[in-house]
């Protein structure tokens, strides 16, 4: 399978909603507030969508200000988990940090998502503390960070 990265556009937001919603039906984010984050770029930030033969297949955001970057959302369709899509959007979410100058990336994950967890540890997260009850329904979210190191 041959996936493809690119900037997130308007024009993909129905297909992106569809993921979003099957990923986090508790609490998916509306039209509106990705509308919002896509008025962002470049500003500051950075939404991409990964694409392979029949369509946008999973996406990814960064917020990126100053010296510190925010991983806003990563999310892949599930018939698409565990094939690598995941890590390619967060390695480019890891570059454009790189590219504005973060040195640290901070994100918050579902404590009942191992698999996430596991896959942002491999990237080199290490666990910061925990958010009680942060997602709407009421599970709590691991917060976690990356520091960047610039040559």
């Amino acid at each position: 399978m041959t996936v493809t990265l690119r900037t997130m556009t308007e024009d993909d937001l129905s297909a992106v909603l569809k993921i979003e919603r099957d990923t986090f039906p508790a609490d998916a984010w509306s039209e509106g507030m990705l509308r919002d984050e896509l008025a962002g770029q470049p500003g500051t930030r950075h939404y991409v969508v990964a694409e392979a033969g029949e369509g946008i297949i999973g996406y990814a955001g960064l917020f990126a200000a100053g010296d510190q970057a925010d991983v806003q959302t990563i999310a892949v369709a599930a018939d698409r988990r565990r094939t690598g899509v995941g890590g390619a959007l967060l390695t480019e979410l890891l570059a454009e940090a790189g590219r504005r100058g973060a040195r640290s990336v901070f994100l918050e994950v579902r404590a009942d998502n191992p698999a996430a967890q596991a896959m942002y540890e491999r990237f080199g997260f290490v666990r910061l503390g925990l958010r009680r009850r942060y997602y709407q329904d009421g599970t709590d979210a691991i917060t976690m960070r990356k520091d960047l190191i610039h040559e």
